[in-house]
C-alpha cells in the first residue's frame, strides 16, 4: 500500500451532503481531487449522504462506500433525522476507485428505528462476510423514550443482509462507532453522545466482551465525532482522527504505536495537512500505488 483514499462531506451547505475525495502519500497530508468538488451524488432516498466508509474485499478487486442517508440542508431538522429518518444506508461498489457503479438504497434499520446513522463494516474472515455496524434511535419495551443503540448486520455483497440485531447499548446514547483491528485484538472507538466523548473499549472478538481502554486524552476531547483510525506507512502507527464538529475545526489526528496503551500523541497544526475543504466524518482506505496514480490522473482538477 502506498497511499491513501479520504471519503467525506462537508456539511449543511447545498452540495455539501454528497461525496469527496482526497489522497494522501504519508496519511497526514491530503490533497483534494475533482477541484474540491463532489466525486459521487446520491440520488435515491433524501438526496443527500454523510459519514461515508470504505471497505475492500479480501477476496477480489471490489471496494464497497457505504454512507448513511441523510440530507439535513433539505430544512427538516435533527429532531426528524433521528426520530423519522430513513432506515436505508446508501452504497456504492467500485472495482478501479475511479468507476462507480449507481447508488442504491438498502433497508438495514429494524422497524420503528429512527434513523441509520454512520454506517461502517469490517470483513469477518471466520465467516467470509462483512459485518455491518451502525446507530439507530429505538425506543424498546420498558423505554421512558427512544435512545441511539448501536445494530449491526452481515452481508456478503452489501445487498442482502441477515437479520439485523442489537450490538452495542450503553447507559447514554451512543453513536459513531469504528473498528480496528491489531493483532489478535479489536478496539472498538465510539462517541458517547450524551457527552460528545470518544470511548475506547477492545475484545478478543467481534462480538465478544469488550472491556474499557483507559485514555487521558481521549476523555479530555470534547465535542469530537465521526472517529477513524488507520495504519501509517510504518505498518507500526495508528492514527486516529476524530471531526471537532463542536468548533467547526475539522478532524484532529492523534498517534499512538500501541492501541491497548490508549496513550495517544494529538499532533501539532504544523505535524499535519487536512486540505483545502474542511472534511467532517469520513472514511479512510489505504490504496496500492496504482489506485492512486489513477486517482489523480482521472480526477485532473486535483488542488495542488
Amino acid at each position: 500500500m502506498a497511499g491513501y483514499l479520504f471519503v467525506h462531506f462537508t456539511g449543511e451547505e447545498k452540495d455539501g451532503e454528497q461525496i469527496y475525495f482526497s489522497v494522501s502519500r504519508d496519511g497526514l497530508h491530503f490533497r483534494d481531487l475533482n477541484g474540491g468538488k463532489p466525486v459521487l451524488y446520491s440520488n435515491v432516498g433524501t438526496c443527500g449522504v454523510r459519514d461515508p466508509f470504505l471497505v475492500r474485499d479480501p477476496h477480489g478487486s471490489r471496494v464497497y462506500l457505504i454512507a448513511t442517508d441523510l440530507r439535513i440542508e433539505a430544512g427538516k431538522g435533527w429532531k426528524a433525522a433521528q426520530e423519522n429518518g430513513s432506515r436505508d444506508l446508501v452504497v456504492w461498489e467500485t472495482e478501479d476507485l475511479v468507476h462507480w457503479g449507481e447508488a442504491r438504497s438498502c433497508t438495514v434499520g429494524i422497524p420503528g428505528a429512527g434513523c441509520v446513522w454512520a454506517p461502517e463494516a469490517v470483513y469477518e474472515e471466520e465467516k467470509g462476510e462483512f459485518f455491518v455496524f451502525f446507530a439507530s434511535m429505538v425506543k424498546q419495551e420498558g423505554d421512558a423514550e427512544a435512545k441511539q443503540r448501536i445494530y449491526a448486520a452481515y452481508t456478503k455483497d452489501f445487498k442482502e443482509f441477515s437479520e439485523t440485531f442489537l450490538y452495542m447499548e450503553r447507559e447514554n446514547h451512543v453513536i459513531d462507532t469504528t473498528i480496528l483491528k491489531s493483532g489478535d485484538r479489536y478496539y472498538r472507538v465510539s462517541k458517547d453522545e450524551t457527552e460528545k466523548r470518544l470511548v475506547l473499549e477492545s475484545s478478543d472478538s467481534l462480538l465478544g466482551e469488550f472491556v474499557p481502554v483507559q485514555s487521558e486524552t481521549l476523555a479530555a476531547l470534547e465535542g469530537v465525532e465521526g472517529p477513524e483510525g488507520y495504519l501509517l506507512p510504518d505498518g507500526k502507527t495508528w492514527c486516529l482522527i476524530a471531526d471537532r464538529f463542536l468548533e467547526g475545526k475539522g478532524y484532529l489526528p492523534m498517534v499512538t504505536e500501541n492501541l491497548a496503551s490508549g496513550d495517544f500523541k494529538i499532533l501539532s497544526p504544523k505535524q499535519y495537512d487536512m486540505g483545502r475543504t474542511k472534511k467532517r466524518h469520513g472514511g479512510i482506505l489505504r490504496i496500492t500505488d496504482e489506485e492512486y496514480g489513477r486517482l489523480c490522473r482521472c480526477m485532473e482538477k486535483a488542488i495542488e
